[in-house]
């Protein structure tokens, strides 16, 4: 414990927390650190714990009219929300909501990659980020790049495989495997020496895919499986 809440101060809490990492890490010590509060976790109206996959226009909605309610209570009110998917109508809806502190009202965001919200977006929070290291990542990611284009597409087959159809939360790990894993292998990529000579900055069109990809593989509709095979393909072997 203590990674996460070592940003908090309980006497000068932020209004907005923005916390990049594993849900199943993080919201046990937050919620810990809520208890710290003296606020009860059980049955309070005033704190709200909402764990979704994307989170959408109407909840974002949602989210404004339940955060400009009057709290029951003197004590603080607390929004907890963790989100595979933050899309983007949601995020242009709430941006008033967490620019403008709202007395006594406190919001802990967590999503597992916080590179794909906007900048106007972010700007908004306390910004925690991850200290993953992405150590098993960074293995299959130099394994990836000596791979042939076709082991790598059965690789890509058996990372993205769905757990479980019928859980939802499960069926969007898929997303997560995906962000980490293109993490890692930009990273093995960039620590290779795959820099231009003049610029200093990583050469090839396959960093500008990985970005491309990144950014549209948790949009609405699009195909995670296709979007990471065009990985395979674009990267060179080494």
């Amino acid at each position: 414990m203590n990674l996460i809440s070592q940003h908090f101060d309980k006497n000068n809490l932020h209004h907005a927390y923005l916390i990049e990492g594993a849900r199943e890490e993080i919201v046990p010590e937050i919620l810990k650190f809520v208890e710290i509060l003296g606020i009860d976790i059980v049955g309070n109206p005033d704190f709200y714990h909402m764990s979704l996959d994307s989170f959408k226009v109407d909840d974002a909605r949602n989210l404004k009219s339940i955060s400009l309610e009057k709290g029951f209570s003197s004590n603080k009110k607390i929004f907890l929300i963790s989100v595979n998917n933050f899309l983007l109508e949601a995020q242009n809806t709430l941006l008033k909501v967490f620019e403008e502190p709202i007395e006594n009202t406190h919001f802990f965001l967590i999503t597992p990659n916080t590179d794909i919200l906007q900048k106007t977006f972010i700007s908004r929070f306390y910004l925690i980020k991850s200290q993953d290291t992405l150590q098993d990542e960074i293995k299959k990611a130099q394994n990836f790049i000596k791979m042939s284009k076709r082991e790598r597409i059965d690789f890509l087959k058996e990372l993205l495989i769905k757990e479980d159809e019928s859980t939802e939360i499960n069926l969007n790990s898929v997303y997560l495997r995906a962000f980490k894993f293109l993490n890692a292998l930009e990273s093995v990529l960039y620590h290779r020496g795959t820099l231009c000579k003049n610029t200093g900055e990583p050469c090839g069109n396959y960093f500008e895919q990985i970005f491309k990809v990144r950014k549209f593989i948790s949009q609405p509709g699009s195909s995670v499986k296709t979007l990471m095979e065009s990985i395979a393909l674009s990267v060179p072997n080494f």
